[in-house]
């Protein structure tokens, strides 16, 4: 269909109480799985990279594959660079054609945490067609290299909130709110559902306008998915679930086929498995059919 911004496809998830997909890659091959899963579910997406990978596969590469899966593709997908804590780097991607920026500088003092965001918010406005995440608290875990101990974790303030989302003009906000990088420890984590809904009370309370974010997808149960829906999420990230799913696969292949030497059908396997989990997402999400 088109290559969009995540605001345009996350205002209608969030009026209409689905969620849409956000699922990171780290090569061509789970890029490929990912878009051929939300194209046989008929269901809106977005493409993540963390940094590292963009900067080890090369945006201007990455972008150029997005848009040449993307132009054929009959759904609305949107490239989205995840968890940047280098404002230059924003930038950059953005110039290149990343439709979507997440400035992190949650680790931040507030105030630092604001000026850097409306920077990276300023500069994409101003090119056009690129919207603009930002988050307030910490995320625990690991996500590209970035390491939060779970004791540092700070949850998002809903009252700061609403000033941070003024002031730096985001147009997607990701509130820590209890959810983690990586594998949960137990199956019940503690996720404080009340505080999602009240900054969505907050800040979309007379009409929509700031979709709000969930990291940490990897391991939530589908009760405790579709209770954060409810609430107001309408943009989950899934990175680990792919990963594991890659290596896993990979080894699983090469230990049932150890003296053979194509290269073609351990993509195939990696492919299918992954096609197998992103369907899954997006039927959990609710977003199946509504590209």
């Amino acid at each position: 269909m088109s290559i969009v911004t995540a605001k345009e496809m996350l205002i209608e998830a969030a009026e209409n109480k689905y969620a849409v997909g956000a699922f990171n890659i780290t090569d061509l091959v789970q890029m490929e799985a990912v878009f051929e899963a939300a194209v046989d579910k008929k269901a809106p997406l977005i493409i993540q990279t963390s940094v590292t990978p963009s900067k080890f596969l090369r945006r201007d590469v990455l972008v150029a594959i997005y848009k040449t899966l993307a132009e054929s593709a009959p759904i609305p997908v949107a490239l989205h660079l995840d968890h940047c804590t280098d404002v230059e780097y924003c930038k950059r991607c953005a110039d290149f054609g990343y439709t979507n920026i997440m400035i992190d500088a949650s680790k931040q003092p507030f105030e630092e945490n604001i000026r850097q965001t409306k920077e990276v918010v300023d500069y994409c406005h101003s090119l056009g067609g690129a919207s603009v995440e930002g988050e307030l608290g910490t995320v625990s875990g690991v996500e590209d290299q970035v390491k939060v101990a779970e004791d540092e974790a700070a949850l998002a303030n809903p009252e700061q909130s609403v000033e941070f989302v003024e002031r730096t003009g985001v147009d997607l906000f990701a509130p820590a709110i209890g959810t983690a990088h990586g594998v949960y420890k137990t199956k019940n984590p503690k996720v404080d559902f009340e505080r999602l809904g009240a900054i969505n009370q907050l800040l979309n309370n007379q009409w929509l306008k700031t979709p709000l974010v969930v990291h940490g997808g990897t391991g939530l149960s589908d009760e405790y998915i579709k209770r954060l829906i409810e609430m107001g999420g309408a943009k989950f990230n899934v990175s680990t679930e792919l990963k594991h799913t890659l290596i896993d696969t990979t080894y699983d292949y090469i230990s049932a086929n150890r003296e053979k030497y194509d290269p073609g059908k351990i993509d195939i396997a990696v492919k299918d498995a992954i096609r197998q989990v992103v369907g899954r997402w997006i039927d959990t999400l609710g977003s199946a059919g509504k590209a």
